[in-house]
């Protein structure tokens, strides 16, 4: 007998259902509660399933709100249905997949997707050859919505479609996608483009087997009129590109034609799709080859889609020129995260202290945009092929930079200084003879009255900033610092946070050429604190920290530690262990002042103990009963080692006493302990830092901390392979002769290092050196 719904039983479903689409927010509850009373009898998932498909004189958001619960439920308790349930609801979905609705077929696709996703297309063996079986329907709404399913399924599941555990449906599958590739409803078309493009990346056996099919079949979708098809073919051939560039490259010369006139779609989707194109090219070794001729094309092109839309000017809130007051969003703020110091051998020379093993790329333009559009896909595109061609990009360029740059519309300009902050990697050497003129035209630009022109203005000139630096100073950097700096007090939050980033870069390359400006550029940054909200305090924290690691010891100067840093040290009072930025910043700063650090140092020191001391116990009580408690945000803990490194560091042997009275010995045993690589690299950064500030509370722990450091000598983990390695080194030159109980547990480990293929130089000159001090001794 087939399950049949009680009619009381089906009111008060229905009911619920109503009541969920109330605004109300104590309805809502109330709702929530029912929902969660009822999800205790398997039989209300029939119910739900009974509305989507069954009751088709309500109306469609019901219906589909049932069926959206019901995938809810499926996806949460799908291993608890009786298998009688289960079967109704798989039934139900097939024999309804052909709704008139195209909102209720979408909903019976996604819970189809949802139930094949937990496992269950191992044992549902007639879901795929039924729905490939409706595709042949004479039936649109049935041929449509079958797909809309497949194509989810696919989605979710292109390897195991691939695999044997299913004995390899794609053999039939693709074959039969690209059937429907002629198909006369464009819908259907794109669906069986959009199936196919899910096999391309991993390279599907029954796909390559159909490649040159394929690939005619895109070619005959060339001039659809529809622009989702257009779309998936630009998606196809990108992909292509990626993996069987050696099929297309017969037809190179044709899809570059096309994906000229598809990076100019009036859709901007389908522009957005082919510009991608022009990306994946420039990474291949044949870029230069296939595209030198027809860059007078592609130039103009990539420039014209550098330009704002409407609609990014409308997101961007373009026309608001001051807006420091309003305070930021939860969205605004985007979590941050820490880089664990790597020690190197400058470290002893006090030149600079980190070495960094990846190397972050310049923040975007507009990153609070972050919705990849053809904006930044153009200008990505021109900096890869800038950085492929050099100054051969410079013939089609720069009769359009000159109209761009001085142009009335600023909407233009802006898109002009863009273009001239994308080429400024590949095209450096090209663009020198130009720059005299260029950077004090784009020093002048970060006054305009538009914030968007501000803001892009310090972008494009950090991206010149080595230049600059490379000249005398009061030609260009004395006005661009200057510039920048009333810019770092800008009224717009967007042009304060492009202005202080630029800054941030113009510290890292100028370094010790700030010194005699030290004092007018501390002034501004600590009056800006006074006027950030709190997104723009991230970014000032990291462009004073940048400044400490950049001037170092020049920042111990009375003028700086007495007057000008004194607002910032009052933060310390009440220091805010919720940001990792501050204490990024301090750890720089406590650094660079040295001595000039000792009056503000206890509390912080105190901090950063406590902070390890409780990411510690609460990583303990989650391992221990990791149901009842959240695991660690251990970053807090790095960054807290990392400070209480640049204390050790700055002040010397007049960290002692703060060590003397503290655990922090104890601590550090455990966090050398720790699961987590970036812990362990902190921790014996920090250890070597002890070792050198104050040897005699480190020795009593030598015996426990050496096996430790042994079995870090593991170049697999290269920075902290480093960092431990550099710690041995410090030690041994205390130790001496009492070192040689130890040798045995590092040498053999010191000696493979050496003698192993690719060890990266940073790693190769530690060891080399710290195996000469355990030799010694």
């Amino acid at each position: 007998m087939e399950w049949q719904p009680d009619e009381q039983g089906l009111q008060q479903v229905l009911q619920l259902l109503k009541d969920s689409q109330s605004p109300n927010t104590v309805t809502q509850r109330a709702v929530q509660q029912k929902l969660e009373q009822l999800n205790q009898f398997p039989d209300f998932n029939n119910y739900l399933i009974f509305v989507l498909t069954r009751l088709k004189t309500e109306d469609e958001p019901t219906r589909s709100l049932s069926g959206l619960i019901l995938k809810n439920n499926v996806k949460a308790h799908y291993q608890n249905f009786p298998p009688a349930v289960a079967d109704f609801i798989k039934k139900e979905c097939l024999n309804n997949i052909g709704d008139p609705s195209p909102l209720i077929r979408a909903t019976i696709g996604i819970l189809i997707t949802t139930i094949a996703s937990k496992g269950e297309l191992q044992t549902w063996p007639e879901l795929l050859p039924q729905l490939c079986n409706l595709l042949n329907s004479e039936d649109y709404n049935t041929c449509e919505g079958s797909f809309g399913a497949l194509q989810k399924i696919c989605e979710d599941s292109s390897e195991l479609l691939d695999s044997d555990a299913l004995n390899r449906p794609l053999n039939i599958m693709i074959p039969k996608f690209l059937q429907f590739f002629k198909h006369c409803s464009p819908k259907i078309r794109s669906h069986a483009i959009a199936c196919v493009n899910q096999f391309i990346i991993g390279r599907a056996q029954a796909l390559m087997d159909n490649i040159d099919t394929f690939i005619e079949s895109l070619f005959a979708l060339a001039a659809d009129e529809d622009s989702e098809v257009r779309k998936n073919v630009c998606r196809a051939l990108v992909m292509l590109l990626e993996v069987r560039i050696d099929r297309l490259i017969p037809h190179m010369h044709s899809i570059i034609q096309y994906m000229l006139q598809r990076t100019q779609d009036p859709d901007e989707n389908v522009a957005l799709e082919a510009c991608e194109f022009w990306l994946t090219l420039a990474e291949q070794p044949i870029c230069k080859e296939m595209l030198s001729g027809h860059l007078v094309q592609l130039i103009p092109i990539l420039v014209n889609g550098m330009k704002y839309s409407e609609i990014d000017i409308i997101l961007l809130k373009g026309d608001v020129e001051e807006d420091e007051a309003v305070p930021d969003s939860d969205q605004d703020i985007k979590p941050r995260f820490h880089k664990s110091r790597t020690v190197t051998l400058q470290h002893e020379g006090g030149e600079g202290e980190e070495g960094e093993d990846i190397e972050e790329d310049d923040d975007d333009d507009d990153d609070t945009l972050s919705d990849w559009n053809l904006r930044k896909c153009s200008a990505a595109a021109l900096d890869v092929l800038a950085n492929v061609f050099r100054d051969e990009l410079l013939p089609h360029l720069l009769p359009l930079l000159k109209g761009l740059l001085f142009h009335p519309d600023w909407v233009i300009k802006e898109s002009g200084i863009l273009v001239l902050g994308a080429i400024a990697e590949g095209c450096m050497q090209g663009m020198v003879p130009y720059l005299p003129e260029l950077i004090p035209h784009l020093i002048q630009c970060l006054c305009d009255k538009k914030a968007l022109v501000r803001s892009i203005a310090c972008w494009t000139l950090s991206r010149y900033a080595h230049w600059v630096v490379s000249q005398p100073p009061d030609s260009y950097l004395k006005p661009l610092m200057t510039e920048l700096l009333k810019r770092i007090l800008d009224g717009n939050k967007r042009v304060q946070e492009a202005a202080c980033s630029a800054f941030a870069t113009l510290e890292e390359e100028a370094c010790t050429e700030l010194v005699p400006y030290l004092s007018f550029i501390l002034d501004t940054l600590v009056f800006a604190f006074g006027k950030y909200q709190h997104k723009n305090l991230l970014i000032l924290y990291d462009a004073i920290g940048t400044l400490a690691d950049s001037v170092g010891h020049h920042l111990n100067q009375p003028v700086s530690v007495c007057g000008t840093l004194t607002p910032f040290f009052l933060l310390l009072s009440q220091l805010d262990t919720s940001s990792l930025c501050f204490l990024q910043c301090l750890s720089s700063v406590a650094t660079a002042l040295q001595s000039g650090f000792l009056p503000y140092c206890e509390p912080v020191y105190q901090r950063c103990v406590t902070l390890v001391q409780k990411t510690l116990a609460q990583a303990m009580m989650y391992n221990q009963h990791p149901d009842q408690y959240e695991a660690p945000d251990k970053d807090f803990m790095i960054v807290a080692l990392d400070l209480l490194s640049g204390l050790a560091e700055g002040l010397g042997g007049n960290v002692e006493q703060l060590v003397a009275r503290s655990n922090i010995m104890t601590l550090l045993f455990q966090c050398m302990q720790d699961t987590m690589p970036e812990v362990r690299q902190s921790s014996f950064a920090l250890l070597g830092d002890l070792t050198k500030a104050c040897f005699l509370h480190v020795k009593p722990c030598i015996a426990e901390f050496m096996p430790i450091l042994g079995l870090n000598l593991n170049p697999e983990f290269i920075s902290v392979c480093n960092n431990a390695t550099w710690a041995i080194g410090e030690i041994s030159m205390q130790m001496g002769a009492e070192m040689q109980p130890y040798v045995g547990m590092v040498l053999p480990h010191l000696v493979e290092i050496i003698n192993r293929p690719n060890t990266p130089k940073t790693l190769l000159e530690n060891t080399g050196t710290h195996t000469s001090d355990t030799c010694t001794v």
